[in-house]
């Protein structure tokens, strides 16, 4: 039996081991800016949610309660500007990384097949297309490339880890192109309430899609607005064909969200507050950040959106790992994220005000 194992990259993260070691070696701890993952409380009223239904003795159905259904689509209509969206065009997933994982497989992609991403990217693009045997293509504008044998297009507006935003005409001018060559566009946007210098747009707005949402998914979580990385609470969203197929497979997959995350998900939909609070939390400790390192000789990249700061200092993206590790600062190296960014490193701003502000003291 083959291991299915060996067709994937090696993990990324073991490399940075070392580094971590020096890092939580200095006095004072470790600064640990490395994972984009949410450091403060999940807020009450979601917490409230998911206890309130904690007594789910039955099976969850996979495409959700009605009232999921209903907190999903009303959020998409009012904060997406997707005036059309309908039950038909919302499915929860567990969690956005299983879905990008696995999506080339349930759309029964393989050898032969080709799966496009940005050149600097989230490394499970790649992960999903290699599970399959599709080839992995990258690009810097999905429309110069051949179009020939392409499948899925992957957009991530705003990126992770450049925190680059795909301006509104753009998204206009790469869903025309796909559409005219039949290609499956996936826009993963999670990051989207998270935008600084740049109010970032999704492909299912009237605007982009021009009210058809044919050929075009969006990739939803909530891991990041509403802290809510540990319930793996997640939604795609858009053509309603593609969706019925994907449900179809789930079913048989048993790839179900939990009633309780279910319960908690529209409450956390049907509240702007705590997304308002936690988007103050960070701004503050991006702007603490970005000064600090400005100041210790980084240049900062693209970075208008997103949980992260895109930084370099023009050398060799593990010698700065290497020195902020010395620091007791641990980030991720460029390069994780594709040989384009082997001079960068990305820093998360997701860490506690209180080991932020021991960052800033250190690169002082």
């Amino acid at each position: 039996m083959a291991a299915v194992s060996a067709r994937l990259p090696v993990f990324p993260w073991d490399k940075l081991e070392p580094y971590k070691a020096t890092a939580t070696a200095h006095p004072d701890g470790i600064v640990d800016l490395s994972v984009g993952t949410p450091v403060d409380p999940v807020p009450q009223l979601i917490r409230s949610a998911l206890v309130a239904a904690a007594d789910s003795p039955g099976y969850p159905t996979v495409w959700g309660t009605p009232a999921l259904r209903d907190a999903i689509t009303g959020w998409l209509r009012g904060r997406l500007g997707a005036s059309a969206a309908g039950h038909r065009n919302v499915l929860p997933v567990v969690g956005s990384k299983e879905l990008v994982a696995w999506l080339p497989t349930q759309l029964g992609l393989g050898a032969g097949d080709k799966v496009a991403y940005p050149r600097l990217a989230y490394p499970t693009y790649e992960v999903g297309a290699r599970l399959c045997g599709a080839e992995a293509v990258v690009y810097d504008d999905p429309t110069e490339l051949d179009p020939a044998g392409i499948k899925l297009l992957w957009l991530n507006s705003p990126s992770n880890p450049t925190g680059k935003v795909i301006p509104k005409d753009e998204l206009v001018r790469i869903v025309a192109w796909a559409r005219r060559h039949g290609i499956l566009v996936f826009s993963d946007e999670c990051y989207l309430e998270l935008g600084w210098e740049a109010e970032p747009v999704s492909v299912l707005h009237d605007d982009v899609c021009g009210g058809s949402y044919e050929g075009l998914v969006a990739v939803h979580s909530l891991s990041k607005r509403s802290n809510l990385a540990g319930y793996r609470a997640a939604f795609i969203a858009g053509d309603a064909g593609v969706l019925a197929e994907l449900l179809e497979i789930r079913k048989h997959g048993g790839m179900m969200t939990p009633a309780p995350v279910q319960a908690a998900t529209v409450a956390a939909l049907g509240d702007d507050a705590h997304v308002e609070e936690q988007r103050a939390r960070y701004a503050a400790r991006r702007e603490a950040l970005r000064a600090a390192l400005v100041a210790h000789g980084f240049r900062v990249d693209h970075s208008e959106a997103s949980l992260y700061l895109w930084v370099t200092r023009d050398e060799p993206c593990w010698d700065t790992v290497a020195h902020l590790a010395e620091l007791g600062i641990l980030v991720a190296p460029g390069d994780f994220y594709g040989e384009a960014g082997a001079r960068h490193v990305r820093v998360a701003f997701t860490a506690t005000d209180e080991r932020v502000e021991a960052a800033v003291k250190r690169l002082a």
